[in-house]
């Protein structure tokens, strides 16, 4: 049976959600890939037994990661029914609804009946009576707003979920979704969205400006652009790449002569710091304001123990910043 290490929450240092009494760690771990049918089970467990051996309490999941969909809720939740129940109320656990679980008119997007049906199977395939943050995953065009944050609203109401989440939504949708959810006086405390060195759509888009006004957390998923700022690509696309073996989120035409030229630029900079590239794009997201943390997928447990060094050592000068600019505005 698994134990702890004891000095877990030495190792991370915390941070308050938004204006919620939630904090969580710098560093929180996505289940998006290699949690599916077709990864190792037990290098799953020996990924989150690292994880919160080094105080990683926020495991982030949604209803349709897989392969198949469905398949990372199950086996995590056998992880943590067999073993790390002891210390469900250490742990943040999150899930999200809003693009295609199942067939029909009912399973996908953001109506009521989709919603809250998804959730329950969630909470069946992981074995638990509540998750701590329930999100919806994407906006919907054609359900009204206040139909799906009053959804959101029940489930919390319910004690399905402690807290409301919003994924994918930009400023102004996400501004008036939280009007509605503070009238219904609902817990509504995070939003998660795309953000990296690479991708800055949140700053154009106004979701990062925006969380920061209504008092709501951000968490930043991609924060490695799907493993483009990491040391991987810097002499090409390895065999055993996400892009060649997965091409769904990153594939081969993405990875352009330019982009290689990027990461080599960006990697003599985190070598001249003392980290890793992966490091450095880690800490350049977690600078901004109102970013309360990152998600990092990982495929073995040494990959989890690096990203977690972007927690110390100093931010960036404002000449270095400048530079990560230039490098990405191609200068």
């Amino acid at each position: 049976m698994y134990k702890a290490d004891n000095e877990r929450y030495e190792k991370i240092s915390y941070n308050r959600c938004g204006n919620s009494g939630l904090k969580l760690p710098g560093v929180s771990l996505g289940l998006w890939h290699n949690f599916g049918d077709n990864a190792d089970f037990e290098n799953m467990k020996k990924m989150c037994f690292t994880a919160f051996d080094n105080g990683i309490t926020h495991f982030d999941l949604a209803n349709n990661y897989g392969p198949c969909p469905g398949a990372a809720e199950i086996n995590f939740g056998k992880i943590l029914n067999s073993e790390m129940k002891a210390y469900r109320d250490e742990l943040i656990i999150s899930t999200k609804a809003g693009y295609t679980m199942w067939d029909g008119p009912y399973g996908d997007f953001g109506s009521r009946k989709y919603l809250i049906a998804s959730l329950e199977q969630s909470l069946m395939r992981m074995r638990l009576d509540y998750v701590d943050i329930f999100y919806h995953h994407r906006p919907d065009p054609e359900t009204p707003l206040e139909e799906t944050m009053g959804a959101l609203d029940s489930i919390v109401k319910s004690g399905k979920a402690l807290y409301a989440g919003l994924s994918n939504y930009d400023g102004e949708r996400m501004k008036r979704a939280s009007e509605i959810l503070k009238e219904l006086k609902c817990p509504f405390i995070i939003n998660q969205n795309r953000y990296s060195i690479f991708n800055r759509t949140v700053e154009e888009n106004g979701a990062l400006a925006t969380s920061s006004e209504i008092g709501c957390g951000m968490i930043a998923f991609s924060p490695l652009a799907q493993g483009l700022l990491t040391n991987r690509y810097i002499n090409g696309i390895p065999n055993d790449s996400r892009v060649k073996t997965d091409g769904r989120f990153l594939n081969e035409s993405s990875v352009t002569p330019e982009i290689i030229e990027k990461i080599k630029k960006l990697d003599k900079l985190a070598k001249q710091r003392g980290e890793t590239l992966a490091q450095t794009a880690l800490k350049w997201v977690l600078s901004k304001k109102g970013i309360v943390s990152v998600l990092v997928g990982a495929s073995k447990p040494e990959q989890i123990t690096d990203n977690i060094k972007a927690l110390s050592g100093a931010y960036f000068s404002a000449e270095e910043l400048k530079l990560i600019d230039d490098i990405c505005d191609g200068k």
